[in-house]
């Protein structure tokens, strides 16, 4: 382990075989199990855990207490903030096997789950998407949104830089970077 290029509190389990990138760091109590891909420079939180298969981008930050299940990939840049959580089954039983039942769930590039939140497997959360501490999602969230309450709902966008976009007329515009998006069938899409 000591050569590793990556760090694992000595509280941690890892699995084999998984992959793990350089300069992720994973805290104390957690478990990445077998076959996990976890890129560079992310780092993992106390509590954690990454279930089989589970594949997690670069720059991805996981606050504590964070189970990731078979069948979700995190792409590049995503947060997840503490106690989040994801599923995998629809219909769950505990005397009824649906291991080849799991489904999977996309949290695409830079998008930021909050503090409590449930994904219910299946749903996608878009690009840069930002869903609000405590909210329920039961269906897929658009690039860019915000979506808040159980359900979740749509109730503005966010820019890349974390902040909530201001519309005019379709058009929205970012108060601190200044970067400006516009509506393109019915999606958010970044101004060229």
């Amino acid at each position: 382990m000591d050569n590793k290029k990556y760090f694992v509190h000595e509280s941690s389990y890892i699995d084999e075989p998984c992959e793990i990138g350089e300069g992720t760091k994973i805290w104390h109590f957690s478990h990445i199990m077998k076959d996990s891909k976890i890129g560079r420079n992310c780092n993992i939180g106390q509590n954690v855990v990454i279930s089989p298969g589970v594949t997690i981008g670069n720059n991805v930050k996981i606050q504590n207490n964070v189970s990731v299940y078979t069948g979700v990939i995190c792409e590049d840049d995503v947060f997840l903030g503490p106690s989040c959580v994801f599923t995998n089954v629809i219909n769950p039983r505990s005397f009824i096997e649906r291991k080849d039942e799991y489904k999977q769930t996309i949290v695409k590039k830079g998008a930021s789950i909050g503090a409590n939140a449930t994904i219910v497997c299946g749903n996608n959360i878009g690009r840069y998407a930002f869903v609000g501490a405590g909210a329920v999602v039961t269906k897929d969230v658009p690039d860019y949104a915000l979506v808040v309450g159980n359900p979740a709902r749509v109730i503005g966008y966010i820019c890349e830089c974390g902040n909530r976009l201001i519309e005019d007329n379709n058009e929205y515009r970012c108060s601190i970077c200044n970067k400006e998006y516009k509506k393109e069938n019915d999606n958010l899409v970044p101004k060229e």
